[in-house]
């Protein structure tokens, strides 16, 4: 493994919780031994590709997590199994860039919300129209209501070494959550593109962390070139976001004001809340970046490739 710089983005990548994503779509990449967490991982952007190994040091991080919850002012949403997965570029001056995939860097299975749309929208004091509304949803279908976290924008502020690491911030994960019902639409959202929910989750209990080394096509080698960091079964959390107001809900956003009123949005910081349960981080990178120099990102793609069923 390399020394200080190098070793730490080994050591460093934390993925979320993010969060972060759900299981990988149908046509994801199926990739073999080592690489097989990194079935999204961007290494054909002209930005991870141009990588040298000496300035900047391409990697691929992947972070999944089996469930989890979101609190958003007095509602909270449960999470699927989320998958978040990117590129990092690390610098000579120890920043980092975060390159996201194709489809955002979060993925996320659905989780149907509790109490559904009486609960998330139904007041209990009489209010016309909204109750008059809410009476009519006698049905199982009306009242579902399906909530995913999507990825908007890209994400930023990476750290390495919090990956491995108690109560230090990972990453700034930029975030919305849909809301899907017949009567809310198909474009009712907390937190967009120009206002999101930005997550920077950390480990708030202390993954079993372990390293190996591996061949390009992934085969495990304690003499391989590459190299992968795994930090496995930590609770990952934050509890510091902000969270924007509904939008887009009902015609018109017509029903936004009543999603908010019922669920206490926008909340400042202090009322909201993230956990991902049982994450799986891992990071995968050149053992000796300098011996690459330097073509590190064009020879990672090709690497990657290489592990590809």
């Amino acid at each position: 493994m390399p020394k200080l710089r190098n070793a730490s983005v080994l050591v460093a990548a934390t993925a979320l919780a993010t969060l972060a994503s759900v299981t990988p779509s149908s046509a994801a990449t199926e990739l073999n031994g080592a690489w097989a967490p990194f079935t999204r991982c961007p290494v054909d952007d002209p930005a991870m590709l141009a990588a040298d190994g000496r300035q900047d040091i391409a990697i691929c991080i992947a972070s999944s997590s089996a469930s989890g919850s979101i609190k958003l002012g007095n509602t909270q949403v449960p999470t699927g199994r989320t998958d978040l997965q990117a590129g990092v570029l690390t610098h000579a001056d120890g920043t980092t860039t975060v390159v996201s995939p194709a489809g955002g860097a979060l993925v996320a299975d659905s989780a149907q919300l509790p109490g559904g749309l009486l609960g998330l929208m139904c007041p209990a004091d009489d209010i016309p129209v909204i109750s008059d509304l809410c009476r009519k949803i006698t049905d199982a279908t009306l009242n579902r209501v399906d909530a995913t976290i999507e990825s908007v924008n890209n994400p930023s502020e990476f750290q390495l070494l919090a990956g491995v690491a108690q109560g230090k911030p990972i990453i700034a994960l930029p975030v919305r959550i849909k809301l899907e019902n017949p009567l809310l639409g198909s474009k009712c959202y907390i937190g967009s593109a120009k206002d999101p929910i930005v997550l920077r989750p950390q480990n708030t209990t202390a993954p079993a962390v372990k390293t190996q080394r591996f061949d390009p096509d992934g085969t495990t080698n304690a003499t391989g070139v590459m190299g992968q960091i795994s930090a496995l079964g930590a609770t990952q959390g934050d509890a510091a976001y902000t969270a924007p107001g509904a939008n887009g809900c009902g015609l018109l956003g017509a029903l936004d004001w009543a999603v908010n009123l019922k669920t206490g949005l926008p909340a400042g910081s202090g009322t909201n809340n993230v956990v991902l349960n049982d994450t799986s981080t891992y990071v995968a990178a050149f053992a000796s970046p300098a011996s690459a120099v330097p073509n590190e990102g064009a020879l990672l793609s090709q690497y990657w490739h290489a592990g590809v069923k």
